[in-house]
């Protein structure tokens, strides 16, 4: 029997959740390898990627301590949007996950939009994933004289091996980067805390509160900077919505997600805020940079022997995790829109062991062209990527939060019943979410730079999609009509 599975064949779909009546063809040929371990650790895994471990340098250098208020406001938005996509989940669970829902609730239209804005934040994604892996490794004086771009491909190539085998080893590895990410995290604080405690010079400064006020207290250099960098927070939890696509194979999902979302507010209070709050305490804001972990920073201001190295390792952990997720993640959303017609064909195959590797390879494909912008500007790659990144994701999130706003009309008008796992306050959270995200836009605007040249490619982004969708819907018909006939 053939190895491949394509969207020209006949699939029996997994059966509905109990008060759904839609059916996914994407959700079929999967093993539910997945276990509560995996699933709590990739939430974790999820919440704590390379916009924390490198992208802090960087904001803490251009907004002072003040960053430490922009990942707590992003925080409770991130929040949101991963628990509105649990409800959903526990409504159906799919691992087409926001695309499935796009399509049950804005028709395939929505979901070809939703599932190709999702693809360009993660194929930007894994370009930031390689360059961040890159330059982590010329922390170390044996990979310094490598270029840049030679690293990135051999990052790119070890994940995409990993992740074509199983299922299971793509849990397993997010298992142990995850519990890597959190242990030095853990490890960090704690030292952290001793310093301050101690008042135990770094780098001859006194650890404290006087290391902010000296330094012209939280705000710095005044509110906007804050602001400005709201777009760099919100790609830090790029992340979080994975657990809602891992769902599709996991068994017992409605016992397993509640726990796994609700700790995600709490380990954003914890790792993000109580890091970004400790680092400003340790070192003045204008220590760190962009071009150095601010973890490795510290551990390096600290002299002690080996302990950066430590800290480098740990975090070019995190970027292949980020990695590993984006090839996983945007192999199973394109599967569920090739098999609707709306990605190519060969998306929608999977291999001996259930992985859907068609899509994996397109992400691959993507991230190879990063590799080539290192080669030709390794300077501006990560920040330019960034931006993209950021688009892809405040599209992401708006379809979560559309979908989530829509389930909730029909819930009031009796179509459809909400579970008891729910996103409080709807529908006004949803509404102020979205009005969130287009003040992210337009903070990307205003503040110039490549944020505003991003912005001002929405356009394109927009009739990349309009063109797209009319080269496809004569095929998203004629499947829709075949599921209906059969």
């Amino acid at each position: 029997m053939s190895d491949r599975i394509t969207a020209a064949e006949t699939l029996v779909a997994a059966p509905p959740a109990a008060g759904s009546s839609h059916v996914d063809a994407g959700d079929a040929g999967y093993s539910k390898d997945l276990k509560s371990r995996h699933i709590n650790m990739i939430a974790i895994g999820g919440a704590i990627g390379t916009g924390l471990f490198l992208g802090a340098g960087g904001r803490l250098a251009g907004a002072g301590p003040s960053l430490a208020i922009a990942y707590a406001v992003c925080g409770v938005f991130a929040f949101f949007v991963v628990r509105a996509l649990g409800e959903l989940v526990l409504y159906r669970p799919s691992s087409g996950a926001f695309v499935s829902y796009a399509r049950e609730f804005m028709g395939e239209k929505g979901a070809f939009a939703a599932g190709w804005l999702y693809f360009l934040n993660w194929a930007t994604t894994a370009v930031a994933d390689i360059t961040a892996a890159a330059t982590y490794a010329h922390f170390w004086g044996m990979f310094s004289d490598i270029p840049q771009w030679i690293l990135a491909l051999i990052a790119l190539a070890v994940v995409l091996t990993a992740n074509l085998i199983s299922v299971k080893y793509f849990g397993e590895m997010e298992f142990w980067f995850a519990i890597i990410k959190v242990g030095a995290l853990v490890a960090f604080m704690l030292i952290g805390i001793f310093l301050v405690v101690t008042q135990h010079p770094v780098d001859g400064h006194t650890p404290g509160f006087s290391t902010i006020t000296d330094s012209g207290g939280i705000f710095p250099v005044g509110m906007l900077p804050m602001l400005l960098v709201i777009q760099g927070v919100v790609f830090a939890y790029a992340s979080v919505e994975l657990c809602g696509v891992a769902a599709g194979e996991t068994k017992n999902p409605e016992k397993i997600m509640p726990k796994a979302i609700n700790s995600i507010m709490w380990r954003v209070g914890l790792f993000y805020v109580g890091s970004v709050v400790l680092l400003a305490l340790l070192l003045p804001y204008t220590s760190y940079s962009g071009d150095e972990s601010p973890f490795v920073t510290v551990m390096d201001k600290l002299g002690i022997p080996g302990a950066a190295g430590v800290m480098n390792l740990v975090v070019l952990t995190a970027a292949l995790s980020s990695l590993n997720s984006g090839l996983y993640s945007t192999g199973r959303i394109l599967r569920s829109m090739a098999l609707s017609g709306s990605a190519p064909k060969f998306t929608g195959r999977m291999n001996k062991g259930q992985v859907p590797y068609g899509g994996i390879l397109l992400t691959a494909g993507f991230a190879v062209l990063g590799v080539g912008l290192n080669y030709v500007m390794p300077g501006e790659a990560f920040e330019i990527v960034l931006n993209f990144a950021s688009i892809g994701i405040l599209g992401t999130w708006g379809m979560i939060m559309l979908c989530s706003l829509l389930f909730w009309h029909r819930s009031r008008d009796g179509r459809v019943t909400r579970p008891s796992y729910q996103l409080p306050w709807a529908p006004y959270t949803q509404i102020v979410t979205l009005a969130f995200l287009a003040t992210v836009v337009f903070l990307m605007w205003w503040g110039g730079g490549v944020g505003r040249t991003t912005v001002m490619c929405l356009p394109l982004i927009a009739a990349a999609l309009v063109g797209g969708w009319f080269v496809v819907r004569r095929r998203v018909n004629d499947l829709a009509r075949e599921r209906e006939d059969s």
